[in-house]
């Protein structure tokens, strides 16, 4: 098979022999540089993307992916405005949602909560409540002749209560009275137990029925609706969708705006990572540039025959040029290659643990996406190509006269 002269020389160059062992030494650790410097990134990109997948899935399922008020008014029938927001176009579901905070107490064990009063029937509409229940149901809220509650599991094991026990729960709505206003404590009982996998909503959180929640709260109407869309990435639009259907008297927040702090800290937090390793990558280009400087020295007198019997300028940078290419595209495909096998590694068998309190998930995940992947490949080839430019310029401009003057 016939191949360009310019490969063909490049070729023979990469495997240096004898005396000019030490090239070919110098070539390799070139591509074990670009190698080390692509997996790195890739992991540390897998890792960054991982985390985040991890804690939007893991928000969206405690957390609706709109909020809907109406401050000036209030929401006098949640019924019907879940019909009519069931009418926005994407919108699949719609629940209503009264939120306070409280305090819970059992056998000398006292911590804040966060109560929601929920419609068990349009909640499981938004939430995916019902399939993190660790005991218990979402109807037993409102069944029977107690006032139930559902307990955060890990809550739960702090104050030491299963299902079927009673739990009291202050609130600051009270009795007055001649020496002023007294909390009052209600007691609830514990129907249930769920593990969302967030940690501040297993810790914190509970649920109760709305009747329970208004009396808890003092409240007549509900605080907001809840709204899910197909798309979650159209919830901005869908958000926004909703106030100009019906008026300004409708205040929305979708999960983006609610999280932005989050996502914000995170996306940068990816940014700054793959900089900082991508470096690696960019050293790696310095040793490719080393390395065919070194090569061009020890390949004088070649090159300086190789022009007398004909060859151009053009030919001997594109020589110098492929050879530097072959060695970013080897490093390339070895570290993308590793890096993707060693992401997957690590998440499959979850071999990095984490502080559940402080990052919200017991492992590391790994999530190697195709556009990430995609783009260090070509970053990291074409810092590889631009690396070869200056010492194949310089193959070019030696002039074969001064190179075999002393020949």
């Amino acid at each position: 098979m016939n191949i360009p002269f310019e490969l063909h020389v490049a070729l023979r160059y990469l495997v240096a022999k004898r005396k000019q062992a030490g090239i070919s030494v110098i070539s390799l650790l070139s591509t074990l540089g670009v190698t080390v410097g692509v997996m790195a990134v890739i992991v540390a990109l897998a890792l960054m993307t991982g985390l985040q997948q991890e804690l939007r899935d893991r928000i969206l399922g405690s957390q609706a992916h709109v909020y809907v008020w109406k401050p000036a008014t209030g929401i006098q029938d949640y019924r019907s405005e879940a019909e009519k927001l069931l009418k926005v176009p994407h919108v699949t579901g719609a629940a209503p949602a009264i939120l306070g905070q409280a305090l819970v107490f059992v056998a000398g064990e006292t911590t804040p909560i966060q109560l929601k009063g929920i419609d068990p029937a349009y909640e499981r509409r938004v939430t995916d409540i019902e399939a993190a229940l660790d005991s218990g149901s979402l109807d037993a809220l409102t069944a029977g002749t107690s006032d139930g509650v559902l307990l955060g599991k890990d809550l739960a094991a702090k104050l030491h209560v299963k299902a079927g026990d009673e739990v009291s729960v202050l609130t600051p709505q009270g009795t007055l009275s001649p020496m002023g206003l007294f909390p009052r404590a209600r007691r609830l009982r514990v129907v249930g137990t769920f593990k969302l996998g967030w940690y501040e909503f297993d810790t914190t959180f509970g649920f109760v029925s709305l009747e329970v929640a208004k009396r808890l709260f003092d409240k007549g109407t509900v605080d907001l609706m809840q709204v899910r869309v197909d798309q979650i990435y159209d919830a901005p639009r869908i958000a926004e969708s909703i106030v100009s259907r019906f008026g300004s008297d409708y205040y929305v927040q979708d999960w983006g705006d609610m999280n932005k702090s989050l996502f914000d800290a995170l996306w940068l937090e990816k940014v700054a990572v793959s900089l900082a390793i991508g470096l690696i990558v960019g050293v790696a280009a310095l040793n490719i540039i080393v390395s065919l400087i070194l090569l061009v020295m020890e390949k004088n007198r070649d090159i300086a025959i190789l022009k007398t019997m004909g060859a151009t300028a053009r030919s001997v940078t594109a020589i110098f040029m492929v050879q530097g290419f072959i060695i970013g595209l080897a490093g390339t495909a070895v570290g993308a290659v590793v890096g993707v096998a060693l992401a997957r590694t690590l998440d499959r068998y979850k071999l990095i643990r984490a502080s559940v309190d402080v990052y919200q998930v017991s492992y590391m995940p790994f999530r190697v996406l195709p556009l990430d992947l995609t783009l260090v490949v070509l970053a990291a080839l074409l810092i590889c190509f631009v690396a070869t430019i200056y010492p194949s310029r310089q193959a070019s401009r030696l002039n074969p006269a001064e190179a075999l003057r002393y020949e």
